[in-house]
């Protein structure tokens, strides 16, 4: 029996799942393997029948859903028209990547192995199951799983029996080449293409909307500084209903992108175009040809905190002995809790890393970039506008993240700090976005009503909704909002007294600081029990959940089931049975974000 070819494919969200799968080739090539790494969608899945060995990774997102990048993937292959032996001669392994705080724990992993075992495919191993919210993050459940993976596939092809694989040292070829250019003079510019008429904005082509207006809506004196943002989406094509979100791509701070250069002595204005060194296709969103700036400033992430892979790659540049021991260990699967104190519990950068290890920074080869950093993902906002309140306008609300670990510089957010950092008063300033289909959906009848919690910016897609509904005439409307206090993050105020004021708003607050003992959303459903119960029992209404993922869906959810207790005279078990119910219909929906 000939080598076999492993095919990786992965459905990934944030990029995790993409990182783990071009860790496990690389972990291929050292074996001496052919290996393929492509998006699931990318993939042409007829051509499944014909594989001999593919490994699925595949994260969760949302409430049990695939990642956008396997969507088409997924419904094909949920097709009840497939054969039930179709795949009888694949064989194959799946690895999933989610997070055990949300109930649907690496739903599509486990989905996706009990169809491909209906379709006839032979699973090498039993599906992995990494966790998140482990101690040392996914790799405590990757690791062991890859090793048995590794086993099985070495006993299944004897052909790979006398392979002697490559040094852990040893650098594997870059997947892209940088060719620089002499000719300085030409600058290239890195403009925004403006869409023509007939698209509509996406990933690949955003539209550069004009920023109308940044305001702070917290009090000064508050810890936490949320905006109020407005973009001008005139003649973009963007529609969106209340639920949708916008997504963007932000941009590296200017003060990072130069000391990036100067740790890796590169020259911001150099240009250059990217070559593949396989049939791997040049990232989208690098134009051709490229200014160094450019590339580290829109692209690279270097304000994420690294992944272990990061180290594996970084550890075969160096050559001070000191520096390369470190990388070693914090690559080694006995490192992890090491690696876990220096970078994952301070939320340490690449970038920071890269100066604590500045003779391996200074060794590193322009080639490896884009196989060292991974690509700034989009960031979601849920939009907190109605276009028919603000025609060509979106607005959203945004938290921007702040905080300190043991590591001097406070952590700040990556897009969060870089939207509050732009200021339309100095100078017209476009950011490029599109929009996405949000997961909640409001009703279409006008009688139905709508209870909303969402606290602190939870709130943002209810804003959105409640200036959808009401000149529609739908004025059964309760909105449980909670935050701090009265008077320093009370988000919208005056549009909710004047939603109230005409009748079309019944509003329920809940200041946790404002008085002695802590008062929460959850609290507030509790005690308008009554209310609650009559307009989901008897008037079918739609309750919605928005906001931090931590404790308090689960906290809103125990109070509802207790009102279904209280006021519907049911049991425990028979009060989690409606809900679960109303999540399957539709009546009850939540969209949280961790």
């Amino acid at each position: 029996m000939s080598k076999p070819t492993l095919l990786v494919l992965y459905g990934s969200q944030t990029g995790t799942a993409q990182d783990t799968a071009q860790r496990i080739a690389r972990q291929a090539q050292r074996r001496q393997l052919q290996v393929q790494v492509l998006p699931l969608d990318n993939y042409n899945v007829a051509n499944l029948i014909s594989e001999s060995l593919v490994l699925f990774v595949c994260a969760t997102t949302g409430q049990g859903d695939p990642p956008d990048n396997m969507k088409n993937f997924w419904r094909f292959v949920f097709k009840k028209s497939l054969p039930v032996g179709s795949l009888s001669q694949l064989d194959c392994a799946i690895l999933g990547l989610g997070d055990s705080s949300y109930p649907k724990f690496n739903f599509v992993a486990k989905k996706l192995y009990k169809r491909l075992l209906q379709l006839g495919a032979s699973m090498l191993l039993p599906v992995g199951l990494a966790d998140d919210q482990h101690d040392l993050g996914s790799d405590a459940a990757i690791d062991p799983w890859l090793t048995s993976f590794w086993e099985k596939v070495f006993a299944q092809y004897p052909s790979l029996a006398n392979v002697i694989p490559l040094r852990e040292d040893q650098p594997l070829p870059p997947t892209y080449t940088f060719h620089f250019l002499d000719d300085v003079k030409e600058k290239t510019e890195d403009r925004l293409r403006i869409p023509t008429e007939q698209t509509v904005p996406c990933q690949s082509h955003p539209f550069p909307a004009r920023l109308v207006f940044n305001r702070r809506v917290t009090d000064m004196s508050h810890f936490q500084d949320v905006r109020h943002i407005e973009f001008d989406i005139t003649g973009s094509n963007i529609k969106f209903a209340a639920g949708d979100v916008v997504m963007m791509h932000p941009c590296n701070l200017p003060e990072d992108v130069q000391q990036f250069c100067q740790l890796l002595r590169l020259d911001p204005e150099a240009r250059f175009t990217v070559r593949a060194t396989d049939n791997t296709a040049i990232p989208a969103r690098l134009p051709q040809p490229c200014t160094v700036r450019h590339l580290v400033e829109n692209y690279l992430d270097i304000a994420a905190v690294p992944r272990r892979s990061f180290f594996e790659l970084l550890s075969t540049f160096a050559t001070n002995e000191l520096e390369q021991e470190k990388l070693l260990e914090f690559s080694s699967a006995a490192g992890q809790d090491e690696l876990h104190s220096y970078c994952n519990r301070p939320r340490r950068t690449a970038l920071e890393v890269l100066a604590d290890f500045p003779h391996t920074a200074a060794e590193l080869k322009v080639d490896y970039l884009l196989d060292l950093f991974p690509e700034i993902q989009p960031r979601s906002f849920s939009i907190a506008s109605s276009l028919k309140t603000h025609p060509d306008r979106l607005q959203i609300l945004v938290a921007v993240v702040h905080y300190k670990t043991k590591l001097h510089k406070p952590r700040k957010g990556l897009c969060s700090t870089w939207l509050a950092s732009l200021d339309p008063a100095q100078e017209e300033v476009y950011v490029p976005l599109w929009v996405k289909k949000g997961t909640m959906k409001f009703p279409k009848e006008k009688d139905t009503p709508v209870i909303m919690v969402g606290p602190g910016t939870g709130v943002a897609p209810f804003r959105s909704a409640l200036q959808e509904r009401i000149p529609e005439g739908k004025n059964t409307n309760v909105l449980f909002f909670g935050c701090r206090s009265e008077t320093s993050d009370f988000y919208f105020r005056s549009e909710w007294e004047e939603m109230m004021k005409d009748g079309h708003l019944t509003l329920f607050t809940a200041f946790s600081r404002d008085q002695e003992e802590k008062v929460y959303v959850q609290h507030r459903v509790r005690e308008n029990a009554e209310l609650l119960w009559d307009l989901i029992a008897n008037r079918s209404g739609c309750f919605y959940i928005a906001g931090n993922a931590k404790e308090m869906p689960t906290s809103v959810c125990d109070a509802l089931k207790e009102v279904f207790q209280q006021e519907g005279g049911v049991s425990a078990e028979d009060a989690e049975q409606m809900l679960a119910t109303m999540e399957k219909t539709g009546q009850f929906q939540s969209e949280t974000w961790s």
